[in-house]
């Protein structure tokens, strides 16, 4: 496994990473309703695209395929942090945060803060990430239950 920054015109393929998590792994903490209003499949690519390009995410990449990726915002802020549902449990969301805490070290960054789904909460707790706060944003109308994590570094 390979972790590497965004090259161009890979922001569709993080679009099916970003789906795929949302549609096969969530599935377990969040209704049809929530995933379709979170992520739904008429999502607008040049939007998407225009945002991902400004996250500049990191990507993990098995045998040249992506099959994850997370960002690390200057602030510390962990905006986007997906493994495709297709190869969960390989350990991939695992290399992507030791990336990440080794960007924020790198970057002089003291702590690191997510809003995390009600899936990757465990996850995020196995590696030492705290709840700071329960939140309940709404998207689409639909309220998407999440919580403000936090590690310091």
């Amino acid at each position: 496994m390979k972790v590497r920054r965004l090259v161009p015109g890979e922001a569709e393929k993080l679009f099916s990473i970003h789906f795929s998590a949302v549609h096969r792994i969530a599935a377990r903490d969040y209704s049809r309703e929530q995933l379709e209003a979170w992520v739904p499949p008429d999502t607008d690519m040049a939007e998407w695209v225009c945002r991902i390009q400004r996250l500049d995410p990191f990507v993990a990449e098995i045998d040249g395929e992506p099959v994850g990726y997370a960002d690390l915002q200057p602030s510390g802020y962990i905006d986007q942090f997906f493994v495709s549902g297709v190869h969960a449990r390989m350990g991939i969301g695992q290399c992507l945060m030791l990336h990440i805490i080794e960007e924020a070290h790198r970057a002089a960054i003291v702590d690191l803060t997510s809003d995390v789904s009600l899936t990757a909460e465990p996850f995020f707790a196995a590696n030492g990430f705290q709840v700071v706060e329960r939140r309940f944003p709404v998207r689409r109308g639909v309220t998407l239950p999440n919580a403000l994590m936090r590690k310091i570094l």
